[in-house]
């Protein structure tokens, strides 16, 4: 307390200086400053809450676009197919065949019409099984894991027609027509 200024009494009585006054505020101002911790559970619940929400829908969106990456590769596979028939005279009776060569230039064995990764056999959670029969090929591919890679089998041959089958059952050449 400075001499030159008039003493102030607290609600008790006492005598309170200008810097004990001060000192009370900054006390009060401590309690309300930051988050207690009901508020912060709060947020939490509420940013949980958003998450279960949001998850599933995430997911069900990347096991649409996986499905339609394979789409495209399919019609990959096809159109190699086709290129393999002209150079070769026949269909590719593997995925291997398709693909790029081990060493050396494209041959039957390896013609290097689909990249490597397509041509082992698995790609973006599918894999691709393709077979000769005696009227051309046939290419089968499902989920490794179905309705966690994706909820869609599918199969095509020749004719270029994708099928698809919305069951774990492999589709077939009866089973509907992707359109």
């Amino acid at each position: 307390m400075n001499f030159g200024e008039p003493a102030q009494t607290g609600a008790r009585g006492g005598f309170v200086s200008r810097h004990n006054i001060g000192m009370r505020q900054s006390g009060s101002r401590r309690s309300v400053r930051g988050f207690s911790l009901i508020e912060l559970l709060i947020v939490i619940a509420i940013i949980l809450i958003i998450l279960t929400i949001a998850v599933p829908k995430l997911s069900t969106a990347q096991m649409n676009a996986r499905e339609m990456a394979v789409v495209r590769e399919i019609q990959t596979v096809n159109t190699a197919q086709a290129q393999y028939m002209s150079q070769f005279g026949k269909f590719a009776a593997s995925m291997a065949e398709l693909g790029p060569p081990a060493s050396g230039g494209p041959g039957t064995g390896a013609a290097d019409l689909i990249p490597g990764s397509l041509a082992a056999g698995e790609k973006d959670g599918y894999t691709f099984t393709l077979a000769a029969t005696p009227s051309g090929y046939t290419l089968n591919v499902n989920p490794k894991v179905y309705n966690s890679s994706g909820r869609r089998t599918f199969y095509s041959d020749q004719n270029m027609i994708i099928h698809q089958n919305w069951s774990a059952e492999p589709a077939n050449a009866s089973s509907p027509e992707m359109k």
